[in-house]
Parts: C-alpha cells; sequence; structure tokens
C-alpha cells in the first residue's frame, strides 16, 4: 500500500490542498476488506472570504471541525437525508475545508454496489454513477456522520498517494449547486475523467 499523507499535507492553502487531492487514493478499511477510490473532482471551501462555506459566518456546533485545522474528515448531512465529506484543510480557526465531490471507484466495488444500489452485480452504467456526486459517493462508502472528526492518519480512513498529476490534466470551473460565491472557480477536476460528476 502506498503512504499516508502526512498531516503537514493538509496543513497548507485550500487550493493547493484541493488541486494536490485529485489522484490521490481514499481509503476506508472496514471488517470485511477495502474500500478505495481515486480522487477524480474536488471543491475548496475558504470561511474567511467565501460566504458558501459553513464556516464562513463563524463557529457553531455543526461546522466545529472546520477549525480545528488540516488533517480532519468533516462530515455534514444535507437535504435531510445526504452526506457530504470534506477534508479540512489550513491551520486551527481557519475554517478551510474541500469536498470531495467524485472518486474513480477501485477496490471494494461489491460492497460499494451493494450499499448504493442494493445489489452487488452491476453494469457499466451503473458502476459510472457509482460515487460519481459527493452523496453518492458517502452512500457508497457508508460514510455519515459518525466518522466526523476522524483523523485522515489514523487508520479507518485515509488517503494514499496516487497518481501525480500535470497542471494540465487539472480543470477549474466554477462550483455546482451553490448560490452564494458562485463565480468563484473553485472546482477542480481530472480532465476527461469519467467519473467525474458534471463536464
Amino acid at each position: 500500500m502506498q503512504k499516508k499523507l502526512p498531516l503537514s499535507f493538509y496543513r497548507r492553502d485550500v487550493h493547493t490542498v484541493a488541486r494536490e487531492l485529485l489522484g490521490k487514493i481514499f481509503i476506508k478499511k472496514e471488517k470485511n476488506g477495502i474500500l478505495s477510490g481515486k480522487i477524480v473532482e474536488v471543491e475548496a471551501y475558504d470561511g474567511r472570504i467565501d460566504r458558501a462555506a459553513h464556516s464562513y459566518n463563524g463557529k457553531t456546533k455543526r461546522n466545529e471541525v472546520m477549525f480545528l485545522g488540516g488533517g480532519l474528515l468533516y462530515v455534514y448531512f444535507t437535504y435531510g437525508m445526504h452526506y457530504c465529506a470534506n477534508v479540512v484543510t489550513g491551520g486551527e480557526g481557519d475554517g478551510c475545508a474541500v469536498l470531495i465531490r467524485a472518486l474513480e471507484p477501485l477496490e471494494g466495488i461489491d460492497r460499494m454496489a451493494m450499499n448504493r444500489f442494493g445489489k452487488t452485480a452491476i453494469g457499466e452504467r451503473e458502476k459510472l454513477s457509482l460515487t460519481n456526486g459527493p452523496a453518492k459517493f458517502c452512500k457508497a462508502f457508508d460514510i455519515d456522520k459518525n466518522y466526523n472528526g476522524l483523523l485522515l492518519t489514523e487508520d479507518i480512513i485515509f488517503i494514499v498517494e496516487g497518481d501525480n498529476l500535470i497542471p494540465g490534466e487539472i480543470v477549474a470551473s466554477k462550483r455546482i449547486g451553490i448560490k452564494k460565491s458562485a463565480d468563484l472557480e473553485w472546482r477542480y477536476f481530472i480532465k476527461n475523467n469519467r467519473y467525474v460528476s458534471r463536464l
């Protein structure tokens, strides 16, 4: 297995971390094996200047993990039915995080399929839609609020080295589904990857 990303990786500028997370491998260890996927799409959120960030109006019970410093998993519940997972970045008090929007599934695809579709046998179309959105990814990996605040250098959920991308392989665009600070091009994804949620 590749080397885990150290805390120092996460405790940097949110955009640097967001771009460098692309191509890395997200891993969740379970009793019956590993779930893993390559990160192919992310969005950056900086509560100091970004009105779309949960942390923009300061610390609350819901968003307090965003203020504890880089290297933690921030999981929140949205629309009364979905979970989304973020990687906290920067220093303590910054309120910055990277939303993981999409993965290219690698290991444990049958268990991901069971979590998402209630079956293990899936076709190519279902495989493409398995983890190509923030809520889909959390459902496939069975990530909920129990993982909020988890340190990403431990052995439950962590991220390891993967592909080293060149700048031309990374596309920046406006973030999806937000109304505040909507013009910021803070969504980053791997060019021509089939598992990106929206090209």
